[in-house]
């Protein structure tokens, strides 16, 4: 709650005008809001309220504001005052005046009072759960114009979920009032009251169009065939469509082509179209059969395709951009304002021939996503730093480089002047988020030559700060909480200096921020009670902070409430329970969430319903306990069959935990539309997904026959099931919708990508296709079965979908245009991954958000091993079919479009379609073979070849040519690797590709012969840029490495995978840096990352419990089963669920019983639960009990008849 002094000083604010207020005005309206405020809120009354904004009794809260005489002064005076020192007035006033426009009416209120009260609203919903923001029911005349004006003012910041629902409305309002007929339910009390809409109503006339304005993007494809002709062809000429198409950044491919279809038939052919295409929005994004254009559209088009990221667009931004620069030899400053991000298409030829100043110039306009390739990268900084590569550089030059920074030589930033840069801080972050580590560490190098490690703390911003080693952190001599807060740490920092201010007795709960996931369970222990408030409320403001193992928090709280008195969660109320935060909430245990009394079930769906599961663990008890608790919340006694979509929605991610027994109570629509939902779900747990998959199927029918609008809607369901992809026809549109859901995933399957590459090659043969799924199947990384898969491993678990559900109606299946109702119940948390850091097969790690360098290899899911590549289809008899090279010129054949298109899943060809690309398709395309890491050894051998004809033998190729080759190179005999000129600066971006121990070897010596190199003379930096090619130094070169260099870098190398004998050996090394392994802190296990599955059986042991939770996922499996044996139940509880989760079943088998329930206690986040709450079905009734039992009485009967 704000202080006196500063409500004082907003409501004497003198920037109101004179004539809008008396002499004792601003007391007055001091006194009312104080007299509101005050008769609403519980502030005060419970000790750990949290003095949010009270919002527990809007219906008095109206009652009591509109009645005041001033709330329209009040809302233009907090208007003519700064934003920070109204903030929380208007937080407060901001549901008040939402909650009065949707319940007073709008005939209770002249038009200045409805004009002031949506200028107050803006906050209110932003803020409100996307499932509850409850529109007015009525608006009329001109209203609903301001109203619509006002809700398009808010379209940016809303959630997808938000925008569907506020078309929905607007449909039903613009019908209701211009067409006097209703889209709503027959069941509706006004639908009641007037005529049913016909399907073939015009509603989406020229007023409807102008009021959607941005919200267009989220009709249904039927909803355009609602628009007559000629007002739809009106639309597109006037100036407010271009203005609506560019804030319309995201629209689904039925969509986007229906509409472009409709605008297209409004002119007599292509080309008078085409004069129209500067303002196709994202529209532009499926224009692929653009006719030939002159330069002049063509750079017009270009920038509307810009910011598209569908493969498919390439192509024809490669035929304008060759229009663009066909007036001139090369890009002058004009062409290039054209381009925009387009530059990237350039050849590195044509870069070299743009002059200095205008690329200079030109590169500082580009945004922080523009991509390069190696080869353009190696052209632009030499173009622009000639001779001076490894030389002292100023602050402004390495500035102007800012978007190719990664390709500068590490040998360059050790001179960086550090009073110069250090300065610029907005700049240094912008460039530092485009470096490797090994450029990070060797910028850092040279910012300690002249400046000490504590101003560096103060100073260096993002992933610099970050690479700052403990062993320096320690040096900065931090004695005060101020010198460390307001920054993003990462976990081994954070663990560091919450022990340090832990011992400075300087932890301020409230200012935390980062530095709460370094906290221990045993600090959280020792919190008094006194401090309670401020601890939970930093949890409530930061609980991206807080890990699945940090539930010690959830357990402090509970054990303070608990003392105020005896049953205190049986007789909890209201307000008590609203101050307990959601993401604390979700940790009652099991037993406590039955005791919570119905009076509470308001405010505990209220919490559920936008609660991000991420903190619970995928198999514990919490998640199946607090689905059973809003089940029974919802149903109150009733059968499901009762409940309505509006109940379901409620469940919020909970949703994704129902069982299909329990879906298939459910009425139909309400089936309907949580099945859309579920669409959105991070998290579907394995033991439900083949038959929520058949209920799919039965509701919907064969996914073959799904039209492309039921495909959007549901197909992130579909994609659980690998040999339903697999089965999907080629139909015109499928291309488009894949590519669309596949933009929507943190990582793609296995699955899909192989159904990609069958599409963009659709003439390939029958029987090799059946080879590469034949062989792909038999080695277990494309497995057609998903549902083989264990909840700890499946990657679909870390799966995001950001899906545009529409109301499908599952009985008009087949029909491309049946209308549909955009009112869809999507997952609130679709706009973050709560459940990726839980699985094991995700790239990112706990600390993955603040690293730059710890983005997952685009493709990692191609396993080292070559028997696990999904394509090992290269057998011997593979030539002797007649389709697989008997026609040299066909489709089948890689080409430089092809390849570019496919990109990743390139690896999908055989080695015999790879040996007919011919030369000037490989050298147009190298980088891209070059950076697939999963080809299996014939792949390689002929791709190998095919380099050594484009470039000469092996010994005589340069830098430039080893870096574009990226990971062909393995297809080298590890002498000729020892040949090979490997610079320091390439070394990261290789490590990811899949290099055999000899081959590692051979890498370090042509790394230490090209560079000059000795292991005594690796520094810090060098260490780091080496990455995985560390482990190929002997034992001998190990021991030789500068220890001081070691400590600066260890925690760089944390991800690397060594051998267990060369990790034994760089574990003695970390001994002799950090002393005994028992003494090791959290904050060094952090540290050392895999070096840490160096240690012997006896080391492992000796560690103390409490480090085991920052212990990195990849470390875990990389412990021999025999070491991991040594773990006692202690450390095994204290592993935490997702490195209980990475535990192989090799270490599994060499464990006791007794350690393996202790494992499962880590699993599951039950180490204080004891209680089996089953699968979370609540016994509703009988109608439930039947859908559980009779599988059952099947089994028992066939049993008895056996």
């Amino acid at each position: 709650m704000p202080k006196m002094k500063l409500l004082h000083s907003i409501f004497n604010n003198s920037d109101l005008p004179m004539e809008d207020r008396n002499a004792d005005q601003s007391n007055t309206l001091l006194s009312d809001f104080l007299s509101v405020l005050n008769s609403v809120s519980s502030v005060g009354a419970n000790p750990v309220s949290l003095g949010r904004v009270p919002l527990n009794n809007p219906d008095k809260m109206t009652n009591k504001m509109w009645n005041c005489t001033h709330l329209s002064t009040m809302i233009k005076l907090m208007r003519n005052s700064s934003e920070a020192s109204t903030c929380y007035m208007r937080a407060f006033v901001a549901p008040l005046s939402w909650e009065t426009l949707t319940t007073q009416g709008e005939k209770n209120m002249d038009s200045d009072d409805y004009d002031t009260l949506l200028l107050a609203v803006e906050p209110a919903l932003l803020s409100m759960p996307p499932k509850r923001m409850t529109l007015p029911t009525r608006v009329e005349g001109q209203n609903m114009k301001k109203m619509m004006k006002m809700l398009q003012g808010v379209y940016d910041p809303m959630s997808e979920d938000q925008r569907t629902q506020v078309v929905k409305w607007a449909k039903e309002q613009i019908t209701e009032n211009y067409f006097n007929c209703s889209l709503r339910p027959s069941s509706n009390s006004r639908s009641m009251l007037m005529e049913r809409c016909k399907p073939s109503l015009k509603w989406l006339n020229l007023e409807a169009l102008n009021m959607m304005g941005p919200y267009l993007s989220r009709l249904a494809p039927g909803d355009v065939d609602s628009s007559p002709k000629e007002k739809l062809c009106e639309f597109f000429r006037t100036a407010q469509f271009r203005s609506t198409l560019s804030r319309a950044t995201q629209m689904n491919p039925s969509l986007g082509n229906k509409f472009l279809q409709k605008f297209q038939e409004c002119f007599s052919g292509q080309m008078e179209f085409a004069e129209h295409v500067d303002k196709l929005g994202t529209l532009a994004c499926y224009y692929y059969d653009a006719p030939n254009l002159t330069p002049d559209l063509s750079g017009k088009l270009l920038s509307q395709i810009n910011d598209c990221n569908n493969p498919r667009i390439t192509k024809l931004k490669k035929r304008l951009l060759k229009s663009v620069m066909s007036n001139s030899n090369s890009a002058n400053a004009l062409a290039l304002s054209e381009l925009g991000s387009s530059v990237t298409l350039l050849s590195p030829k044509q870069l070299s021939m743009i002059p200095g100043t205008d690329l200079k110039e030109f590169l500082k306009t580009l945004g922080p996503n523009i991509q390069w390739t190696k080869a353009q990268l190696r052209t632009l900084v030499k173009k622009q730093l000639g001779n001076k590569m490894c030389k002292d550089v100023s602050s402004e030059e390495l500035m102007a480089l800012w978007s190719v920074v990664e390709g500068v030589p590490s040998c360059m930033l050790k001179h960086v002047k550090a009073q110069e840069i250090l300065n610029n801080t907005e700049g240094l972050k912008n460039i530092s988020m485009r470096m490797r580590k090994g450029q990070l560490k060797a910028m850092l190098q040279g910012l300690r030559k002249n400046v000490e490690t504590s101003e560096l703390v103060q100073k260096l911003p993002g992933p610099l700060l970050r690479s700052i080693s403990l062993n320096n952190l320690e040096k900065a001599n931090i004695t005060s909480f101020n010198q460390v807060e307001n920054k993003i740490w990462s976990l081994p920092q954070a663990a560091f200096l919450a022990k340090k201010i832990n011992d400075l007795r300087q932890l301020k709960y409230g200012r935390l921020r980062s530095i709460l996931q370094g906290l221990t369970c045993k600090m959280m222990d020792k919190v008094a009670d006194s401090d309670i408030k401020d601890f939970v409320q930093a949890i409530e403001e930061t609980p991206q902070w807080l890990s699945k193992v940090q539930v010690c928090a959830a357990r402090k709280l509970f054990a303070t409430l608990e003392k105020q008195r005896p049953d205190y969660y049986k007789t909890i109320t209201v307000e008590e329970l609203n101050d307990i935060p959601t993401s604390l909430l979700l940790h009652l245990l099991p037993s406590t969430l039955k005791d919570l009394p119905e009076s509470v079930c308001p405010v505990f769906l209220d919490k559920m319903e936008v609660a991000n599961l991420s903190s619970l663990p995928l198999r514990g008890p919490s998640r199946p306990a607090l689905t059973q608790r809003a089940l029974l919340c919802l149903a109150n006694g009733a059968a499901l069959s009762a409940l309505t979509i509006e109940d379901v929605s409620r469940l919020g991610p909970l949703l994704c935990e129902l069982q299909p027994s329990q879906l298939r109570l459910m009425a139909p629509d309400v089936l309907n539309s949580s099945l859309q939902a579920m669409a959105s779900c991070h998290h579907i747990p394995q033991r439900n997904r083949a038959a929520l998959f058949q209920l799919v199927n039965q509701t919907y029918g064969d996914p073959s026959d799904w039209s492309a609008e039921v495909m959007e809607s549901l197909g992130p369901l579909l994609l659980l099931d690998d040999d339903a992809i697999s089965a999907l026809p080629n139909k015109p549109w499928m291309k488009d919708v894949l590519y669309f859901l596949k933009s929507r995933m943190s990582r793609a399957s296995d699955a899909l990508k192989k159904k990609l590459f069958d599409l963009i090659t659709p003439t390939t043969s029958n029987g090799a296709r059946k080879k590469r799924a034949a062989n792909s199947n038999s080695n277990g990384n494309g497995n057609g079965n998903s549902n083989n898969n264990t909840d700890s491993n499946n990657n679909t678990d870390s799966h995001t979908y950001t899906n545009s559900n529409t109301n499908i109606n599952p009985d008009s299946k087949n029909n491309t245009d049946s209308h549909t109702n955009p009112d869809s119940s999507n997952n609130p948390d679709s706009s973050n991954n709560p459940d990726s850091s839980s699985n094991p097969d995700s790239s990112s790690n706990p600390d993955s958000s603040n690293n730059p360098d710890s983005s997952s290899n685009p493709d990692s899911s191609n396993n080292a091993d070559s028997s696990n590549n999904p394509d090992s289809s290269n057998n011997a008899d593979s030539s002797s079919n007649p389709d697989s090279s008997s026609n040299p010129v066909n489709a089948e054949n890689p080409t430089v479009e092809i390849i570019e298109e496919l990109g990743m899943n390139n690896v999908y060809w055989t080695a015999e379609q790879l040996n007919i690309i011919s030369m000037d398709t490989f050298l147009a395309t190298v980088e891209i073979l070059g950076s697939i890491s999963g080809y299996d050894a014939d792949q390689l051998a002929v791709l190998s070849k095919k380099a050594t004809e484009a470039f000469g033998r092996v010994s005589q190729m340069n830098e430039s040519v080893v870096t574009q080759m990226g990971c062909i190179a393995q297809g080298f005999s590890d002498s000729d690797l020892e040949t090979l000129a490997f610079s320091l600066d390439t070394l990261e971006e290789i490590a990811r590709c899949s290099w055999n121990e000899s081959q590692i070897q051979s890498v370090w010596k042509a790394v230490a012969k090209h560079n000059s190199l000795t292991a005594q003379q690796l520094g810090a930096a060098e260490m780091v840029a080496l990455n995985r090619f560390i482990c190929g130094l002997s034992s001998s070169e190990i021991q030789q490495l500068n220890m001081d260099a070691f400590k600066d870098a260890v925690g760089s190398l944390d991800s690397i995978q060594c051998s267990y004998e060369i990790a034994q050996q760089l574990k003695s090394l970390a001994v002799s840096a950090f002393g005994d392994p028992s003494n090791w802190s959290e904050a060094q296990v952090s540290d050392l990352g895999n070096i840490i599955a160096g240690l012997n059986a006896t080391e492992l042991a000796s560690l103390n419990p409490s480090v085991f939770s920052f212990l990195s996922k990849t470390c875990v499996t990389l412990i021999p089963p025999e070491n991991f044996a040594a773990l006692s139940v202690d450390q095994l509880e204290a592993l935490g669920p997702d490195n209980a989760a990475m535990v192989t079943n090799e270490q599994r088998a060499a464990l006791r019983d007794e350690q393996l329930a202790a494992l499962e206690r880590a699993l599951t986040g039950s180490r204080d639960q004891t209680e089996n709450t089953g699968s979370g079905a609540p016994s509703l009734n009988v109608e439930g009990i039947s859908a559980f039992m009779k599988p059952l009485l099947f089994l028992v009967m066939g049993l008895l008849l056996l």
